[in-house]
C-alpha cells in the first residue's frame, strides 16, 4: 500500500493490485488497478472508502503504521466490494466507528456485508457532517454507476472524493494524474467499460460539479487529479452527443466468407473517405472495442450464421454494445449464411441502441458480385448519412 499525505492531515492510502488482469470476471485489466482509501485526521477521524477484501491486511497494517488509534467515520460512497469489502474488518478493529452511506447504501451494506443497522448513518443529498475544523458535504449521484452512489466534498480543502467517477484502472506508484502520461487513455477505457451506460446521468452531475470550487479530485481507482479541469473536459467530450467520423467494424469469420466481405468493405470505406477501426472478435480486447465506441459514429457487425443465429462472439459483442449504450448514430450488419438463418431477426429483437439501422448486406455462401456491389452501396450509404448529419 502506498501512503502519502496529499494535503495537511489528509492521506492517500492506495492498495496497488499490480497483477490483477480481470475485473468482475469480465473487464480486462492490462495495467492492473488500485483501490484507494483516504484518511482525514481532524477532531474526528474519517476513512473515505476502504479496499478490496484481497487487500484488507495491507490497509490494516498501514493504519497501524500510521498509529491510527481511533476512526470515527467510514464513508461508503458505493457498496461494491472493491470499495466496501474491508469495512467489516475496520469495524472489528475500530469498535467506535460508524459507517456513513446514502439511504439506499445503508440497505445494501446490510444486505451485502451484513453490517448492523445501528452502525450505519444514512445521509441525504447536501447534508454536512463536521469533523472539527473540516466538514464533509455529501452529494447524491445515483447511477454512477450503482443506484446508491454518493460523492463527498471536503469543503475547507476543496477536495472532491468521487469513488468510481473519474476513476481509472491503473496500478502505479505515481499517485497524481499529471505524473502518468497514459492517464487519459486509462480513464477513457474505464469510462467506456463502466460509466458509458450512464452518460446522460453523468452530464447532469458534471453541470452541478462545475459550479463548485474543486482543487483536487480523489477517485477510488487510479491517480488523483490536481488539475480537475482536465478530467472534466475529457468527460464533457465523452458524455456529449458529438461523434467523430469513424466506422467500427467488428467481425468474426468461420470459413472465410465474412473475412472476404469485410476486407472488401473496408476498402469501400476508404474509397468513400471514411476512417475505420477493425476488430477481429476472436482476439479483441473488449476494453479496446469499448473505447472505440465512446465517440465513433457508426458500428458495423459482421457475422456468419451458426444454427440460424449470430456467431456467439458476434452475439456477445452485440449484447455488450447494447449494454454500453454508446452515442453511436448508425448501425448495420454484414451476414453470411449457408442453408438459412434468422440473424437479422435476432438482432432486431435485441436492438436497444438509439441509432439508425442501415440495411444490412446478407450473402449466401461465398460472396458473389452482387454481394460486393451491396457492400460498396453500404459504404456509400454510410458516407451519405454522415454528410446528412454533418459528421466531419
Amino acid at each position: 500500500m502506498i501512503v502519502k499525505e496529499i494535503a495537511d492531515g489528509i492521506y492517500f492510502m492506495g492498495a496497488m493490485h499490480w497483477d490483477r488482469r480481470l475485473f468482475d470476471e469480465l473487464i480486462p485489466l492490462p495495467d492492473g488497478t488500485s483501490y484507494n482509501a483516504y484518511l482525514i485526521k481532524d477532531e474526528k477521524i474519517a476513512l473515505i472508502d476502504t479496499v478490496d477484501p484481497s487487500k484488507r491486511d495491507e490497509l490494516l497494517e498501514s493504519l497501524d503504521e500510521m498509529n491510527v488509534q481511533r476512526i470515527d467515520y467510514i464513508v461508503s460512497h458505493h457498496t461494491e466490494q472493491d470499495h466496501s469489502g474491508a469495512i467489516p474488518d475496520i469495524l472489528e478493529k475500530y469498535k467506535e466507528a460508524k459507517v456513513i452511506a446514502s439511504k439506499l447504501g445503508k440497505e445494501l451494506l446490510k444486505e451485502h456485508l451484513l453490517i448492523p443497522e445501528e452502525k450505519i448513518i444514512a445521509v441525504e443529498d447536501g447534508q454536512n457532517i463536521s469533523l472539527g475544523k473540516r466538514s464533509l458535504q455529501f452529494i447524491s449521484a445515483p447511477w454512477v454507476h450503482w443506484p446508491e452512489t454518493v460523492l463527498s466534498y471536503l469543503r475547507e480543502d476543496k477536495i472532491l472524493f468521487t469513488c468510481d467517477l473519474f476513476g481509472s484502472h491503473l496500478a502505479t506508484s505515481r499517485i497524481y494524474a499529471d505524473e502518468n502520461p497514459r492517464i487519459y487513455e486509462s480513464a477513457k477505457r474505464y469510462y467506456a467499460e463502466i460509466m458509458m451506460p450512464f452518460r446522460n446521468k453523468i452530464k447532469k452531475y458534471l453541470e452541478r460539479l462545475e459550479q463548485m470550487e474543486i482543487k483536487m479530485i480523489a477517485p477510488s481507482h487510479g491517480p488523483i487529479y490536481r488539475k480537475p479541469e482536465d478530467i472534466f473536459k475529457a468527460y464533457e467530450n465523452w458524455v456529449s452527443d458529438k461523434v467523430k467520423k469513424e466506422v467500427i467494424v467488428a467481425y468474426v469469420s468461420m470459413h472465410g466468407s465474412i473475412e472476404v466481405m469485410v476486407r472488401h468493405f473496408i476498402k469501400a470505406l476508404e474509397e468513400n473517405g471514411l476512417p475505420y477501426k477493425l476488430f477481429n472478435l476472436t482476439v479483441t480486447d473488449i476494453g479496446e472495442s469499448a473505447m472505440a465506441l465512446v465517440d465513433a459514429s457508426t458500428l458495423v457487425l459482421a457475422t456468419p450464421t451458426v444454427l440460424t443465429g449470430m456467431h456467439p462472439l458476434a452475439l456477445y459483442a452485440f449484447y455488450l454494445a447494447n449494454a454500453l449504450n454508446p452515442k453511436t448514430k448508425f448501425v448495420s450488419m454484414i451476414v453470411s449464411y449457408g442453408w438459412g438463418g434468422k440473424v437479422i431477426e435476432q438482432a432486431k429483437s435485441m436492438f436497444k441502441l438509439k441509432a439508425e439501422l442501415i440495411e444490412p448486406v446478407i450473402a449466401r455462401g461465398y460472396p458473389k458480385e452482387k454481394d460486393f456491389d451491396a457492400l460498396n452501396a453500404l459504404a456509400r450509404k454510410i458516407a451519405e448519412k454522415h454528410k446528412e448529419k454533418g459528421i466531419e
